[in-house]
């Protein structure tokens, strides 16, 4: 088999031929990076969902950005609530804010909306977190605001109980689980008072209105999350890291199962928080190995759920051998290819997995093509935002 037949241009033609050879539609398109914050991978993905939202009914975009502030965003986005500006400096974690793709995805949403009924929604869907933990006041007290009584505690109690916020935000308790509260007498209460006013909830649904409901599902899952990763950066078992990271993963999981309700979403993350498989990371002498946010939501959702890699060919001044799988695809005949991993698995016999000369940059491993179902492959990935 030719190579070339194993892919097609990536346009929006090419986007909706793919999705009709799936065996189902989508609920959830996750739409990878090998590497964060390259230029042209940004443009492309605004073009993608452009397309998708034109031309296949899809009305949400997901990012792997704080829950919390996506909140900012989408407030934005579907009401004009805010400006522009404010919006990219408050509604995103990890630098996400300062891409110009992302600024113009988020202006070309708000656009979007001002001139149809049927609104496009933004989702941040990490937790917000890192290694280190925001303070879970946020969510125990916007969803505390919107139960009723008789509740589990008084705000004041709450705030009691969080005290200052920066005893919670100490990024020194990535490294050092002694300097972490997460497994005091404080927040201990707090975890069960978060399980309570999580129950208390749920018999509390036919009250609130739609919108209320998603919010208060949305700070409840996070409250719970939140203080559950505290209580695990207070461990001092050689597990710790390996845990932490599988509990980001899940909460990223839990919420791409909420964006999902909402129907076809586009969802862009790194390539490791897509995968079907185990996530890897080798720490000092430790092999931590967890499962990822799409190998948890993929259990769920089943076909409806795919995953798109994406992958480089030339990264800067590096290029790839002509053996490996990048080396491979950079002989397609153009610039940004779609490929059907499937054929490719067929085309190709055992190529050599690529070297990465940067720490940032995950190449495709070759063994692992049978996981994805397709690769966005850039010839040439050389702007950084």
């Amino acid at each position: 088999m030719n190579i070339t037949e194993t892919a097609r241009p990536l346009d929006g033609a090419g986007v909706s031929a793919f999705l009709r050879s799936l065996p189902a539609r989508p609920l959830l398109l996750g739409l990878g990076e090998a590497r964060h914050f390259v230029a042209e991978l940004g443009e492309l993905r605004n073009e993608i969902f452009r397309h998708l939202v034109e031309h296949e009914g899809y009305r949400s975009f997901a990012i792997e950005s704080d829950c919390l502030r996506g909140l900012v965003v989408d407030d934005y986005v579907t009401t004009g609530t805010g400006t522009l500006d404010d919006v990219m400096e408050r509604g995103f974690s990890h630098n996400f804010g300062t891409p110009e793709a992302n600024r113009e995805l988020v202006r070309w949403m708000r656009a979007y909306n001002e001139e149809h009924d049927d609104n496009l929604r933004f989702f941040g869907f990490d937790g917000p977190l890192e290694y280190w933990a925001e303070s879970p006041r946020q969510a125990l007290t916007a969803l505390h605001a919107l139960l009723d009584g008789p509740l589990p505690c008084t705000r004041e109690t709450l705030d009691a109980l969080l005290g200052p916020d920066d005893r919670w935000t100490d990024e020194a308790t990535v490294m050092d689980p002694s300097r972490s509260i997460g497994q005091s007498a404080d927040a201990r209460r707090l975890r069960l008072l978060a399980d309570d006013m999580v129950a208390l909830l749920d018999t509390q649904l036919p009250r609130l209105s739609p919108a209320d409901r998603e919010r208060a599902a949305l700070y409840g899952r996070t409250a719970v999350g939140l203080l559950r990763y505290h209580h695990w950066m207070a461990d001092t078992s050689p597990a710790r890291m390996g845990r932490l990271s599988a509990l980001r993963d899940a909460m990223m999981a839990a919420n791409l199962r909420a964006v999902a309700d909402h129907g076809p979403a586009l969802v862009f993350t790194h390539n490791l928080h897509l995968q079907r498989t185990k996530s890897l990371m080798r720490l000092g002498d430790q092999e931590l190995e967890w499962w990822s946010a799409g190998a948890i939501a993929g259990t769920h959702l089943g076909d409806r759920y795919v995953f798109l890699a994406s992958a480089f060919g030339t990264v800067g001044d590096n290029t790839p051998p002509p053996d490996t799988v990048e080396g491979i695809l950079s002989a397609l005949p153009w610039e940004h290819s779609l490929v059907d991993t499937r054929r490719l698995a067929e085309a190709v016999a055992e190529p050599a997995p690529r070297v990465s000369h940067h720490f940032a940059y995950f190449p495709l491993d070759p063994a692992q093509l049978g996981a994805i179902d397709g690769v966005v492959f850039l010839r040439e990935a050389v702007r950084l935002d």
